[in-house]
């Protein structure tokens, strides 16, 4: 996003945080509702032309929000949108990204507030992990021809029961309604998202053999040190791996053994 788009995200993020800092705000319904907008405006484009209008104002648009949505919604989810309507927009579509962004980080925040948020980050990799081992899982999932239903039973078989319920909910949303993009970068966005809500780095480390805690936990302090940043670990086995292991943060790999590519690395940055 650029200029006006930007700025109305930031300031909305803000606003989410407000809300659900809130105890009598249910962070997992306002993710739900806040999806359900999404929805809407993903498929009411001139509705959606309407309220990023910049020859509206932003209080017309406002009340336009109150009037569709006032009495279906909870008056956090109504308020949220009312805000984002009178915000300026680049571009109408950067509306209807940033609604979804919001409903996922509410998502994330129901799970934080049970303390299940790290389980959810990792959930969300090991689930990344199987679709790229799985073209059938994938083609499942992917499919333009099955019904939305159809998926959704197919993601409560695999993770109901298994996986953290906010999990199961972002991955639904993600296959039924992916909005363009991969179901791979879906849920690299999302793992990102998750690893935000801590201020956090993620960094893939895959390893030939796994690694013990007191590795984990050198590898951790290494890397934050490294990086400036606390640093979540989705870890991964590869008994191909050469050197014993294979990190990335970002676009940068760092190859090679866990101490000594480290310390390297760690040298060459600070060169």
């Amino acid at each position: 996003m650029h200029g006006a788009s930007r700025e109305a995200v930031a300031a909305a993020r803000e606003r989410l945080d407000a809300l659900t800092d809130s105890t009598s705000v249910d962070a997992a319904q306002l993710a739900g509702e806040l999806a359900a907008v999404t929805a809407l405006l993903d498929r009411e484009a001139g509705l959606r032309r309407v309220l990023t209008d910049p020859a509206q104002s932003g209080e017309a648009k406002a009340q336009l929000v109150q009037r569709l949505i006032g009495g279906q919604v909870s008056g956090a989810t109504a308020d949220l949108v009312s805000g984002l309507a009178r915000s300026r927009w680049s571009q109408s579509r950067d509306l209807v990204d940033a609604l979804e962004e919001l409903a996922d980080t509410a998502d994330l925040t129901a799970a934080e507030k049970t303390g299940t948020l790290d389980d959810v980050e990792d959930e969300l990799f090991r689930f990344g992990r199987i679709v790229a081992s799985s073209t059938e899982l994938r083609a499942a999932l992917t499919d333009r021809a099955a019904g939305t239903s159809a998926k959704t039973e197919l993601l409560h078989r695999l993770l109901g029961g298994r996986a953290k319920p906010a999990t199961e909910r972002l991955v639904t949303r993600l296959v039924t309604a992916p909005r363009g993009r991969s179901l791979e970068s879906g849920l690299e966005s999302l793992s990102k998202l998750a690893a935000d809500r801590r201020n956090r780095m993620v960094a893939v480390v895959t390893s030939a053999v796994p690694l013990s805690d007191g590795q984990k936990q050198r590898l951790g302090a290494a890397l934050t040190k490294l990086y400036g940043r606390r640093m979540h670990l989705n870890l991964d086995v590869d008994p191909a791996v050469v050197g014993g292991i294979r990190v990335q943060v970002g676009d940068e790999v760092i190859n090679g053994s866990l101490a000594d590519r480290l310390d390297e690395a760690a040298r060459r940055m600070a060169s």
